[in-house]
């Protein structure tokens, strides 16, 4: 593939940028945040698609989504606090401008002395008992919410919402017992609601726990997202540590123990052990033991990670594949043991995409289940979405695979690269995708293989959450007529490419530190017709009701979208392969519009979103029980929805089984998606679809050889 103009530019202006920005020292503020700030204004400014103008009006939105990014639930700032911060509103824009961060060191101390004030104030409240005959209301819409005035109004505040948090607690306390009052001994309402204060107060005490571990640096990143978010909802700053986890989403891969850690009480506890990593090899250490000490192989003495920040601990723990470290444990049993772990590449399989056969009417369908666009960002040529879709069609193939659903529901995208190899395997050859830089002609990303792995029915399954690299697919294979699309009225909406630019090298003579990265709109995608899927998505064949279809989760719904356009359509030819395509998609809109079970979903839809919509909840126990209980009376004719099943029968790829032999934790997680998919009214449906196009060219072939005949 040529490189198209804009990976051309990004070389010059990168070599230009090397020698822009020099570490330097900054008078006053942290010369860190500085250089981080007047680096990122330049690179949006240079190569964001859409750069906007950082004016005043710019500035009012920054100040808005920053303060409201610092207290969503306006129970730390004051209004004499907002006014405080209201002398900046617009100039924040010349604040970027000149590197000058009065705004954020205003409001990173003022918070910090409000939550400080907050850490006694939730304390004082939950040390009393809460009054639940009293009639008093809470509203949660806290957009709508004004600042409080005074020390008590802001104490009312508090106690409400701690109060609306220890009534839930209170009544699943209160229920428990009245379901259990045989089996153990009853314990008084006035000792069920102290517990009930006690696991509020807890779960407050853990909150600010996790909040202590933050450092000014991390919430200088809010303040940079606030900036950065204001030219579309898919550009944003990476701090380092976030620049890690973003890489392992993307590759599906880490180096390291293999262990997923959550701190507890001061503690790092590890939660769960990753199968097939070396944690899980080792068969030494176990869900609930806690970490006390780390050791290098190269150092003589162990770290204290108790008490440490969690990202800190991680990155002592995590390490390149081959080196030792070594773990002070104390394990569920209390016993305290050395454990040591060779560091490895650990994959996270959930990441990867997966397959299934299943028979219908003797016939063999393959599902495949692809979770993203996954991809190594160092090394293309690594395990990525395209290789591993490729060896599970080769491997259903060997099963007598007469149909292929690829489920990409919640699929958020990934690699573009992936999606044009991905659709290479279904097509002889073609345009697959067209790609725009600011400023450039339309560049036609193109499969040129003339190979066809995969020539016959094809369904792809989508929802709402379905973006960008998903939509691509969808789009592609909608526009040749290769593959029907089942699911939701439209996709996510997301038309825009972004790429990630190490902002490290950006800088010479860098004594700063890792600056992080920053991820940015750079280009918009368009289909072969010429439409773009931005705000509008992918438009399914079959349209059918789900949990999210009156929920405002897609592009349209996001803050700074960049608009829907269209340009010129790209030269291909439509897929030629099936027979009766137009009457296959309207035989399973008739079948989804008599289908009792989607009928009811739809239902059920409406109804959540109806709940969501409910703002003001009574802080009267007796209410709040009614309420409760209103509702699990009025979600009983939902329950069908999860008792649904088909005769369906999904099993593994004889590969896979022999995984299954040695690894359990695998075993278990194929036989849950399994037992899903016996209960999946979508996938159902595909494979109806899947039957009937394999049986109309069928048909086709039998009236064509009886032609020949006579």
């Amino acid at each position: 593939m040529k490189k198209s103009f804009l990976v051309v530019m990004l070389a010059v202006i990168l070599a230009g940028a090397s020698c822009s920005f020099t570490s330097k020292k900054f008078e006053g503020d942290t010369d860190k945040d500085k250089l981080l700030i007047d680096l990122i204004s330049y690179v949006l400014n240079k190569l964001h698609y859409d750069a906007k103008d950082v004016n005043d009006d710019f500035s009012k939105e920054v100040y808005k989504d920053y303060v409201d990014a610092l207290d969503p639930l306006k129970r730390y700032f004051y209004a004499s606090d907002i006014e405080d911060f209201k002398a900046y509103e617009t100039l924040i824009d010349d604040q970027i401008i000149n590197k000058d961060l009065t705004f954020f060191n205003l409001t990173y101390d003022r918070l910090q002395e409000r939550m400080a004030e907050s850490r006694v104030l939730y304390k004082e409240i939950l040390d009393t008992p809460f009054n639940y005959d009293k009639e008093e209301n809470i509203n949660t819409d806290y957009d709508k919410l004004k600042y409080v005035s005074s020390k008590k109004e802001m104490r009312n505040r508090w106690r409400k919402q701690l109060k609306f948090n220890t009534l839930s607690n209170y009544y699943d306390k209160v229920e428990e017992q009245e379901e259990d009052k045989e089996k153990k001994e009853s314990k008084s309402l006035k000792e069920l609601e102290k517990e009930a204060r006690e696991d509020t107060k807890n779960t407050l005490k853990e909150y600010f726990e996790f909040s202590d571990d933050l450092q000014r640096k991390d919430w200088f990143a809010i303040y940079v997202n606030a900036i950065v978010e204001e030219f579309d909802p898919h550009t944003y700053y990476f701090a380092p540590q976030d620049k890690d986890r973003f890489d392992i989403a993307m590759s599906g891969k880490l180096e390291g123990i293999g262990a997923r850690l959550q701190k507890k009480n001061n503690n790092v506890k590890i939660i769960e052990i990753i199968s097939g990593g070396p944690a899980w090899r080792g068969e030494e250490v176990e869900v609930g033991d806690l970490i006390l000490k780390v050791k290098q192989e190269d150092e003589e003495e162990p770290v204290s990670v108790v008490g440490m920040r969690l990202d800190d601990a991680v990155s002592l723990i995590k390490g390149p594949k081959g080196t030792t470290v070594t773990l002070t444990i104390k394990k569920v049993d209390g016993t305290i043991e050395d454990i040591s772990i060779v560091r490895d590449v650990v994959e996270l399989e959930e990441t990867y995409a997966k397959s299934s056969v299943v028979k219908k009417n003797e016939r063999t369908y393959g599902v495949i289940n692809l979770p993203k666009f996954y991809f190594n960002l160092q090394d293309y040529n690594q395990r990525n979405a395209a290789s591993d879709i490729k060896k599970e069609i080769i491997r259903l193939k060997k099963q007598d695979m007469q149909g292929l659903v690829i489920d990409l529901r919640n699929n958020g995208g990934g690699s573009l690269q992936t999606v044009v190899d991905i659709a290479g395997l279904f097509i002889k050859k073609g345009p697959i995708v067209q790609v725009k830089g600011r400023g450039e002609s339309p560049e036609i990303l193109t499969d040129r293989d003339h190979n066809i792995l995969w020539d016959g029915p094809l369904v792809l399954l989508v929802n709402e959450l379905s973006a960008s690299a998903s939509e691509i697919l969808a789009a592609a294979m909608q526009d040749y007529k290769r593959a029907i699309i089942i699911g939701s009225k439209q996709t996510y909406g997301k038309g825009t490419v972004q790429n990630v630019m190490d902002l490290n090298r950006w800088v010479r003579n860098n004594d700063e530190g890792d600056l992080g990265a920053l991820k940015l709109t750079t280009q918009k995608f368009y289909r072969v017709n010429g439409g773009s899927t931005q705000l509008e998505g992918v438009k399914s064949d079959v349209v059918v009701k789900d949990r999210y279809s009156y929920i405002d989760v897609g592009e349209k719904d996001q803050e700074n979208p960049l608009p829907w356009d269209k340009i010129k359509a790209a030269d291909y030819e439509i897929w030629d392969g099936y027979i009766d395509f137009d009457k296959t998609i309207a035989n399973s809109k008739e079948r989804m519009s008599k289908n009792t079970q989607l009928q009811l979903i739809g239902e059920n839809a409406k109804w959540v979103k109806d709940k969501r919509d409910v703002n003001e909840y009574s802080l009267n126990f007796k209410k709040y029980s009614k309420n409760i209980k209103d509702g699990e009376e009025e979600a009983k004719r939902f329950d069908a929805i999860s008792e649904y099943k088909t005769d369906l029968k999904y099993k593994s790829l004889p590969y896979e089984l022999d995984l299954i032999k040695n690894d359990t934790i695998l075993g278990e997680k194929r036989k849950r998606w399994h037992k899903s998919l016996s209960k999946d009214v979508y996938m159902e449906e595909a494979l109806n679809v899947l039957e009937d196009m394999k049986l109309n060219n069928l048909r086709n072939a039998k009236t064509n050889s009886l032609t020949i005949k006579n």
